[in-house]
């Protein structure tokens, strides 16, 4: 199910882990070759990806929340 990030931080490994709409976390890691997400290495491309869909594998499988939704 696709879910919006709204926001991100870094877990204890200083990975990228964004904030989705409904409530769960999904790490958005850039590790070439295989994952390609440069635009998590800065505060501007981070920013210009809130509002992007992201495939939420935990809302497919009816996970509970990582974090209460308001």
């Amino acid at each position: 199910m696709k879910q919006k990030i709204i926001g991100y931080h870094l877990d204890k490994e200083c990975f990228w882990v964004a904030r989705l709409v409904c409530g769960h976390f999904q790490h958005v890691r850039h590790q070439p070759p295989w994952i390609n997400r440069p635009w998590t290495q800065t505060e501007n491309g981070r920013r210009s990806m809130l509002g992007t869909a992201l495939g939420c594998k935990k809302c497919d499988r009816n996970e509970p929340r990582d974090w209460p939704v308001e």
